[in-house]
C-alpha cells in the first residue's frame, strides 16, 4: 500500500474534512474523489456514513459562509476576481447571475453540481443581499446534496472503486503523467480559445480613460450600460447619460440606440 492510501486509511475523517473545506475555499483540490473514496471505506466498514456526511456537510457549510461574507463586504469586485481564475472569466460572471436571477436561493441546491457556478454562488449570494439564515439553510440542503450523492455512489460501489484504485496503483506514476498531459492540453485549448476570440474583440475596444476623455470633449456619442440587473442593484451608479437595459433587453429596446453616432457599450 502506497504512503498517500494508507494515510487515507489511517486518517480517514481528517483528510475528507480538510479536501472539502478546502475545495469550496476555491483551491484547486478535487473533492469527488475523496468522497468518492469515503463511500467506499464506508461500504468496507472502514467509516461511518453518516459521521462522514455531517463532516463534510459542516466542511463545505464552514467554507461557503466565508465566501458568503466576503460577498457581504466586498460586493461584486469579489465575483470578478473569481471568475478571474476560471475557465471561462469572460462569461463566468453573467452566467452566474443569470442562473441566481432565474433561481434564486435554489442555486445553492445544485451549485455544487456545475464547474465554475460553484466557486461564485456563494459569495453572490451574500453581494445580493440574501438573509443569512435562508442561505445557511439553501447552503447547507446543497452541500448535503452534492456530498451524500457522492458518498452513496462510493459506498454502492464499494468493491468496483476498489478494484480501480488496485489498477491505478499497478500502473503508479504512468497513470499521474497521463491525467496530467490530458489536463494541460484541456488547458491550453481553453488558453488558446480565449486569445482568439480577445484578438476579434481588440479592434472594438476602449478604455475608460479614452470614454472619459471623449466624454470630457462633449463628442456626440452614446453610451449603453448594460449591466446584468443583479450589478445594477448592487452600484446603481451610472455614467452621466447612459442607457441602462440588459442584453436580454436589446431585441426590444434596439430602437432606442441611435444610429447616427458611435455607440460605446460597457457591462460588468
Amino acid at each position: 500500500m502506497t504512503d498517500p492510501l494508507r494515510f487515507l486509511f489511517s486518517h480517514p475523517y481528517g483528510v475528507l474534512g480538510l479536501v472539502v473545506a478546502a475545495e469550496q475555499r476555491g483551491l484547486p483540490i478535487p473533492g469527488v474523489p475523496v468522497l468518492l473514496a469515503a463511500g467506499a471505506l464506508a461500504g468496507m466498514d472502514r467509516l461511518g456514513l453518516v459521521p462522514a456526511l455531517l463532516l463534510a456537510v459542516s466542511a463545505s457549510l464552514l467554507s461557503d459562509l466565508i465566501w458568503y461574507e466576503v460577498g457581504r463586504r466586498r460586493g461584486g469586485s469579489v465575483l470578478g476576481l473569481l471568475c478571474r481564475l476560471s475557465l471561462e472569466p469572460d462569461s463566468c460572471v453573467r452566467r452566474t447571475e443569470d442562473t441566481f436571477t432565474r433561481y434564486g436561493a435554489r442555486t445553492l441546491l445544485f451549485a455544487k453540481f456545475v464547474p465554475g457556478l460553484n466557486a461564485v454562488a456563494t459569495p453572490l449570494a451574500g453581494v445580493v443581499g440574501m438573509k443569512r439564515h435562508r442561505f445557511l439553510a439553501f447552503d447547507a440542503a446543497g452541500a448535503a446534496l452534492w456530498s451524500g450523492a457522492y458518498l452513496a455512489l462510493g459506498y454502492l460501489f464499494s468493491d468496483q472503486l476498489e478494484a480501480v484504485a488496485e489498477v491505478a496503483l499497478r500502473l503508479g506514476g504512468g497513470l499521474v503523467a497521463m491525467l496530467v498531459a490530458a489536463l494541460a492540453l484541456y488547458l491550453a485549448w481553453k488558453y488558446a480559445q480565449r486569445r482568439r476570440f480577445l484578438r476579434s474583440l481588440r479592434v472594438a475596444r476602449i478604455s475608460p480613460e479614452e470614454l472619459k476623455q471623449r466624454l470630457d470633449a462633449r463628442e456626440d456619442i452614446v453610451v449603453v450600460d448594460l449591466r446584468h440587473s443583479l450589478d445594477f442593484e448592487a452600484a446603481p451608479d451610472r455614467i452621466p447619460g447612459a442607457l441602462h437595459m440588459t442584453p436580454d433587453e436589446l431585441e426590444k429596446r434596439h430602437d432606442e440606440i441611435p444610429r447616427d453616432r458611435d455607440v460605446i457599450l460597457y457591462c460588468t
